[in-house]
């Protein structure tokens, strides 16, 4: 077990963080969000021992093993695939070149020192059979095809692989070497639907202890039973799952808000005693007293988690003909062999659809096929009429010139027409606001980055946005930000990515990509989201862990839940920012009556007559909207209420 208490940690006048303290016990398995920059990364590095905290301590017992899967990986073995995995179990691979060093001493010596030799082979054989070694290979192989991997990809040099494929390579390394302690920075980035699915029941059932970044809330859900939230400097955690966290910060950040409002209405109250009997003889003991009170008063402070987002104003494209796309018996492939065969369907004007399958299905080629990268090898694929194309890829943030500054980056890729638009407001849209559209693109976050190019990519207008994997390195509030960004676009949309809850939350079709072709399906479908055929869970053979283990059935019983959590929230989504919008609209009608008040205790004001009927009328108007504010919040907060009940 890992205990982690009272870490804190600055970079010069920045407090990242600061009286962190949880514990890693097996079986505990805990989510860290927070946004870019709060410090997320390097809390894990100070837990791995890899960076200094600058107060607190982390006891890490001598015997603990600990997994550690970064971001990205730079330095690879030359090995194949399959060795990658293997050498997660160093000890079972010390055993056997042990053993086969044995066997040729036993088969080239004679007498005592065959005996030797023989007894040696002997106990060697009994540790590694108690150590699984003779079902280690299977393990591996098991292991890959739940990542994705195809049956020839085990013999295949890791170096011929691409990076995605690589960092799966070494997500299987842990999972087959089973660490008491897994730390995962964000693990899903490299993998499909299907695989995310497989590596979250693996993790649910994981006998040890997990810490993990990740910005898919499903993911979360599925995976944690707590969530530490690092935000505004602090460190609070929650128990349950990424859906309990939001529940219960709400209620936590309401709490504090009436808090703060009650203070803030007692300080009111003494400010205007203070005020009106300052300079009275009578009262300056009390005057006097109130101020010292004041002074000593600690302000409770509501810290704003929510990522500031500006309006997105995007240009109206010109209008596409209503079929943007349409194919017909398409056959599609590389170099005459067919990936995908079979497909026919129709994009219309406005439509937001998601393509969705495992990695190798041919995602990537359908797309190429819209872009008119390929041709079919038979049937027709048919392009609209005015239709104006975007693509986005991970590419584009390796494309970014890393010495221009985040403006100069959007200004070169204006065109004419954008010449004289704010380009910092649409840099504000995508949360590269102040500094940060001053800054060097080298100096920003990978996800700023990929925020930029997303920014680059959407600035003109166009009315077919073609986006692969554009939530991959994004922080939970980024992710926020472009999902506010794709449901404010006006034109067409075609997504490729592994984030489920990205897809319920702005597709409104499906296209399924597997077993060689691609099927159309209107709507959302939890079946073809996350489909029930999907490979079952597998970690190493351990006797008990069978299909009847509880922990899959906890997994099982806990996808259920996420999956009613993600239908009450779709389902609520708009009452949701209805109440959200009364709540600020209330707050500062609040403000406004306090502030009238405070101005009409000023004694100095009475001898204006003029301008106590102003600021009377004034304050009545604020008060007037203040109650009418409170009715609407209180018929929202109600009908939001009996919507929740429903899911109940």
């Amino acid at each position: 077990m890992i205990t982690i208490s009272g870490l804190a940690k600055s970079y010069g006048a920045r407090v990242l963080f600061r009286d962190v303290t949880f514990q890693l016990s097996p079986g505990r398995r805990i989510a860290l969000v927070g946004g870019n920059g709060a410090g997320k990364t390097t809390l894990l590095e100070i837990v791995l021992g890899m960076t200094e905290a600058d107060a607190g301590e982390v006891h890490r017992p001598k015997d603990e093993t600990i997994g550690y899967l970064p971001q990205e990986i730079t330095e690879w073995g030359d090995g194949s695939v399959l060795d990658e995995v293997l050498a997660g179990r160093p000890e079972i691979q010390r055993l056997e070149r042990q053993l086969v060093r044995l066997h040729d001493e036993i088969a080239a010596t004679s007498g005592p020192e065959h005996d030797r030799a023989l007894a040696a082979y002997g106990e060697a054989q009994s540790r590694f059979e108690s150590l699984g070694g003779y079902a280690v290979e299977a393990d591996a192989h098991r292991v890959l095809a739940g990542l994705g991997f195809a049956p020839t990809d085990a013999a295949r040099p890791l170096v011929e692989m691409s990076g995605g494929w690589r960092m799966r390579a070494a997500l299987g390394r842990l999972l087959l070497a089973q660490p008491d302690t897994l730390i995962l920075d964000e693990p899903t980035n490299h993998l499909d639907t299907d695989s995310v699915t497989w590596l979250e029941d693996t993790l649910a059932s994981y006998p040890g202890a997990i810490l993990f970044v990740s910005h898919d809330r499903d993911f979360i859900d599925a995976v944690a039973e707590r969530v530490i939230e690092l935000a505004a400097g602090t460190a609070t955690e929650y128990v349950g799952g990424f859906a309990e966290f939001v529940v219960q910060r709400e209620e936590r950040l309401a709490s504090a808000r009436a808090a703060a409002a009650r203070q803030a209405r007692e300080v009111a109250h003494v400010e205007r005693f203070i005020d009106r009997f300052r300079y009275k003889a009578t009262k300056a003991r009390q005057v006097q007293s109130r101020i010292k009170t004041l002074e000593k008063l600690e302000r409770i402070e509501v810290p704003d988690h929510r990522a500031k987002v500006a309006r997105f104003g995007f240009p109206p494209p010109r209008r596409s003909s209503r079929v943007v796309a349409e194919l017909d018996d398409v056959t599609v492939g590389y170099d005459g062999e067919a990936v995908l065969t079979g497909v026919s369907f129709a994009l219309e004007r406005g439509e937001k659809l998601a393509f969705v399958g495992p990695n190798g299905a041919g995602k990537t080629t359908l797309v190429r096929l819209l872009l008119g990268d390929l041709a079919p090898m038979t049937g027709t694929c048919t392009i609209g009429a005015n239709v104006d194309v975007a693509y986005f890829a991970q590419h584009q943030v390796e494309a970014l010139d890393l010495e221009r500054t985040a403006l100069q980056e959007i200004q070169a890729a204006a065109g004419s027409a954008q010449r004289d638009r704010n380009l910092r407001t649409v840099l504000g849209s995508f949360g590269l606001s102040g500094d940060a559209a001053d800054q060097k693109v080298g100096a920003l976050s990978g996800g700023e980055q990929t925020r930029l190019a997303l920014a680059k990519v959407m600035l003109n207008p166009v009315n077919l946005l073609v986006l692969d994997e554009p939530t991959n390195h994004l922080d939970l509030p980024s992710c926020d930000v472009l999902e506010d960004a794709l449901d404010a676009y006006p034109g067409t949309i075609v997504l490729v990515t592994h984030d489920r809850y990205l897809i319920r939350e702005v597709a409104t079709s499906l296209v399924a990509v597997r077993d060689g072709t691609a099927r159309f399906h209107p709507g959302v479908d939890e079946a073809v989201l996350s489909p029930h055929a999907a490979p079952p869970p597998t970690t190493p053979a351990r006797a008990d862990q069978g299909p009847g283990h509880p922990g899959r059935s906890r997994a099982a019983g806990k996808r259920t839940e996420a999956e009613r959590r993600q239908a009450r929230s779709a389902a609520t989504r708009e009452l949701r920012r209805k109440v959200e919008r009364l709540e600020r609209d209330l707050g500062r009608a609040e403000h406004d009556v306090a502030e009238l008040q405070r101005r009409l205790a000023d004694p100095d004001l009475y001898q204006d007559g003029e301008q106590v009927k102003l600021l009377v009328s004034a304050h009545d108007d604020a008060k007037e909207r203040a109650g009418s504010l409170m009715d609407q919040w209180l018929e929202a907060q109600g009908a939001l209420d009996r919507a929740e009940a429903r899911f109940a």
